[in-house]
């Protein structure tokens, strides 16, 4: 009995859509058949009514746009297209230092950047995100650029060990 008073339900629906979509088509226009020798009439333009053209600038009052897409944003003004080679174009990330070797009284390291080569680098030197600041016996002091712009640190100092913490405990 439910199931027929919904059925019943539906089709009344149905029925009184396709009425109220009858009623707002306005009638078709009969077409008249043209004189023989002139072209067929156009039929009349109707007019619709001009759409209101709106102007609205977002002021943004130093506050981000909403509607902005953020996910396409993120890039780093800094950083080049085109990474140099040798160590100037490694992050701090990418390296690891692979032996300390004393050379005319100073300690220089070597390092094994993402392409598997080894690089002979000394203190001072550029990365792409930093400097070496200092080559120890156990490896290398960098001072790495922060580059987020709500961290008060603009620098920090990272150690990359010529052995590693797991290494030294077998």
């Amino acid at each position: 009995m439910r199931a027929l008073c919904v059925v019943a339900f539906v089709l009344t629906l149905a029925v009184g859509r396709a009425d109220a979509q009858a009623a707002a088509q306005p009638p078709a226009a009969p077409v008249q058949a043209a004189p023989a020798g002139q072209p067929p009439a156009a039929p009349p333009a109707a007019k619709l009514p001009a759409a209101p053209v709106e102007d609205y600038v977002y002021d943004p009052a130093g506050r981000r746009d909403p509607f902005v897409n953020l996910l396409g944003t993120g890039t780093d003004l800094r950083a080049p297209k085109s990474r140099t080679e040798g160590p100037a174009g490694m992050t701090a990330a990418e390296i690891t230092v692979s032996g300390v070797v004393e050379s005319r009284g100073s300690l220089v390291a070597m390092i094994t950047g993402p392409d598997k080569k080894t690089y002979i680098v000394h203190a001072g030197e550029r990365l792409l995100d930093g400097t070496i600041k200092a080559i120890t016996a156990q490896g290398l002091v960098i001072v790495q650029e922060v580059n987020d712009p709500l961290s008060l640190v603009k620098q920090r100092e990272i150690r990359k060990l010529l052995r590693s913490i797991e290494d030294a405990k077998e």
